[in-house]
């Protein structure tokens, strides 16, 4: 692309106004101080913009009217955000360097990052924190820790899973039977928003597997403060067995393998958690401290 070379509008030219000279002024001054700051010769940035050194000159004194496009192509070559060099309270050094950042992010994450700008800055964290939502695999602790948690705050202990139950009318076993795994999940988004809107308050016990939907797990990071309850594959199996499950003893070395997977696909999701607590080695009432500890954090 060749240099624009042509005389700017000047700044007289129906801008009449203090306030508009005013702004050209200082609009001027940003690309000055932007172009020193990259070590730039206005040479340098007009070959890099594809302008003339006369229309930067001209710019960089506030005597010139530049074109919108014209500056954008300015901007770019400043590695600039065009809002930084045309709105003086945008361009504080911190705003910069999140607009950067955030400019960096890889659109996969986007959501993630958005997820928890809005837990961390939203009008709703205090409502948020109000409800406690307790994830992880079967054996984690959520049930006895989601109790006593409950009864140290004064407010209610719900299970997801029991919720549903109560929405379909039929256990567990039937509603998979009968509607299959989207059903039951359609039903566990139905039953959660439920939950949410009957309960300002509440420690909340979900399933496991309510982290792989993406907008149900999103509706959860978004309304509750979420607690990841971890521990080690051996210790959950060793756990669920204690409950009287005896299911995974049937092929004992791939139950295990198998548990080992889940968690390994699931790590990055259950990582977007407000806290993680290891439960592993520790006593309920030990873990119930490190649970009360972290939400107090």
């Amino acid at each position: 692309m060749l240099p624009i070379d042509e005389t700017l509008p000047s700044a007289s030219d129906g801008l009449g106004s203090v306030s508009d000279q005013a702004f050209l002024r200082a609009l001027g001054g940003r690309v000055r101080v932007l172009r020193e700051r990259r070590g730039m010769t206005r040479k340098s940035l007009a070959r890099e913009a594809a302008v003339s050194e006369r229309y930067l000159a001209q710019l960089e004194a506030g005597e010139g009217n530049m074109s919108i496009v014209l500056l954008r192509r300015v901007a770019a070559a400043l590695g600039s955000r065009l809002i930084e060099v045309l709105d003086p309270d945008d361009s504080s050094v911190e705003r910069r360097i999140i607009s950067r950042l955030l400019d960096s992010v890889p659109a996969h994450r986007l959501e993630d990052l958005t997820f928890r700008l809005m837990r961390e800055f939203g009008k709703e964290e205090g409502a948020r924190r109000g409800r406690v939502a307790l994830i992880g695999l079967r054996g984690a602790g959520k049930s006895t820790l989601g109790q006593k948690l409950a009864a140290e705050r004064a407010v209610r202990y719900v299970e997801l899973d029991r919720e549903i139950e109560v929405e379909s009318g039929m256990p567990l076993s039937e509603v998979f039977s009968m509607y299959g795994q989207a059903g039951y999940r359609r039903l566990e988004r139905r039953t959660l928003e439920r939950v949410i809107d009957e309960n300002a308050q509440m420690v909340l016990a979900v399933g496991g597997g309510i982290v792989a939907e993406s907008e149900t797990y999103g509706l959860l990071l978004g309304k509750c403060f979420t607690v990841w309850l971890k521990a080690r594959p051996e210790e959950h199996m060793a756990r669920v067995l204690a409950q009287g499950d005896l299911r995974p003893m049937a092929g004992n070395v791939e139950a295990m393998e198998d548990l080992k997977r889940i968690l390994s696909a699931r790590e990055s999701l259950y990582g977007k958690a407000d806290r993680v607590v290891d439960t592993s080695g520790h006593s309920p009432d030990e873990s119930l401290k490190r649970l009360r500890d972290s939400l107090q954090a």
